[in-house]
């Protein structure tokens, strides 16, 4: 067999994991980060996670906030070289409020043996995607 039909299909285990998350399945979700993951959510001004146990306590308390929450994605993409981009939009009530909220949220995932290593969302989605183009044809 080949090492291009070894390769994982990134788009399907990002859509796997995305749909886990949907679910409030932190298991599942934390299924697909590698050990020393990075969850880098510095360009939303929320700070950088590093390692799955900080990536989870990240999910709990977001996903805690909301009382309701759903996420979509509107389009996932495999760069190659280990390289995706997604666009997500995000939908919910805060606790304690009676108002809703939505955004939509830029993600490039790096890949390596078919587990996350790391994250970076952006809410400008045409740097997000630059940055995705950029580091595919990096990692050539």
């Amino acid at each position: 067999m080949s090492e291009e039909a070894e390769a994982p299909d990134l788009v399907e285990l990002w859509r796997e994991a995305s749909e886990a998350g949907e679910r409030f399945d932190l298991d599942g979700v934390m299924a697909f980060y590698a050990p020393d993951a990075v969850y880098d959510l510095s360009h939303l001004g929320m700070g950088t996670f590093e390692g799955r146990k900080a990536i989870r306590g990240f999910l709990v308390d977001w996903l805690g906030s909301y009382e309701e929450y759903e996420r979509g994605s509107e389009e996932l993409l495999d760069l190659g070289n280990g390289v995706a981009f997604g666009l997500f939009v995000q939908k919910g009530r805060p606790a304690g409020s009676s108002s809703r909220v939505e955004e939509r949220v830029a993600s490039v995932s790096e890949w390596e043996d078919g587990k996350v290593k790391r994250i970076t969302s952006y809410s400008d989605i045409d740097e997000a995607r630059a940055a995705a183009e950029r580091l595919a044809e990096e990692r050539r």
